[in-house]
């Protein structure tokens, strides 16, 4: 009777704890728990931690919330002046509204990513099929990834998803197209820098052209006024040469000190001796 005691007391523990360990829900922070009740959704546990439910009548589904990342198998697509490009691109996303994403997609991850997948390259198609080849590949820098994502909207919505971001890891030519369009490339750069060559030169030549008439008109106008303030000093010389002779003692004192200048300009060299006729003009400045 003891023996059989104690294995009641055993068997009772451990059915209390497995009914215990049925009953208690952990949710982690990088997940949702959805608590269903005959194939319901009864709630969803968002907040971290650990929570109860009622053990064999209610289950649990597990769903992440966390940015998670899907990669577009590379894909075809036609220019709008009917060139192909070879597009491969991925997606961010995240479960937003739990409760529609389990709704619509039976939380399974892999209908999401069907749901992503056809969406993302029907946008894709479209965006890039309204666009020449030219636009595309100038377009690499972000602006085409953003005209994908504003041509899908909030389509993906209502499944409880949100579309992050959607990036193009390459965008390339099909190989047997690459070398006529780069060399189609070249050729229109090179005519846009004939173009921009020839331009330039032509306002090169006008701003010389500009910049020489300038100059003449400038150096005129410097050679008039040189003429004049020369022909003001001589007529200023000639006024004070004429006050100087029409005074007796100036004029004798002018021609004085002219003598003098004459005699320094004959002495030159180390010879110093002044030899003159009594009858030059020189002489007459040592009576």
């Amino acid at each position: 009777m003891k023996k059989k005691s104690v294995y009641l007391v055993v068997i009772i523990a451990l059915l209390a704890l497995f009914i215990i360990d049925s009953s208690m829900v952990v949710t982690y922070p990088n997940e949702y728990t959805v608590i269903k009740q005959f194939g319901r959704i009864e709630s969803i546990r968002q907040e971290p931690g650990l929570s109860m439910k009622i053990p064999f009548i209610q289950t649990t589904e597990k769903i992440e919330n966390e940015v998670l990342l899907y990669d577009l198998a590379v894909s075809d697509v036609m220019t709008k002046d009917k060139k192909s490009m070879i597009a491969d691109c991925f997606v961010l996303w995240k479960i937003e509204d739990p409760y529609k994403y389990t709704q619509t997609l039976s939380a399974q991850k892999s209908n999401a990513e069907f749901r992503i997948d056809t969406i993302t390259y029907n946008s894709l198609k479209n965006v890039i099929s309204s666009l020449s080849q030219e636009e595309v590949i100038s377009g690499r820098d972000g602006e085409l990834a953003k005209a994908i994502q504003d041509n899908i909207g909030n389509t993906l919505e209502q499944y409880g998803i949100e579309l992050l971001a959607v990036e193009t890891k390459s965008l390339d030519l099909p190989d047997e197209n690459k070398n006529a369009v780069y060399e189609r490339m070249i050729s229109e750069r090179n005519n846009i820098a004939a173009t921009y060559k020839a331009e330039g030169e032509e306002e090169a030549k006008e701003i010389s052209n500009n910049t020489n008439a300038e100059i003449i008109v400038m150096q005129s106008e410097a050679d008039a006024q040189a003429e004049e303030i020369i022909a003001k000093g001589e007529a200023e010389y000639m006024r004070i040469l004429s006050e100087a002779y029409n005074d007796p003692e100036k004029a004798d004192f002018y021609i004085f000190l002219r003598s003098l200048d004459a005699a320094e300009a004959t002495m030159t060299g180390n010879n110093k001796t002044l030899i003159i006729d009594e009858t030059s003009p020189i002489a007459k400045i040592f009576y």
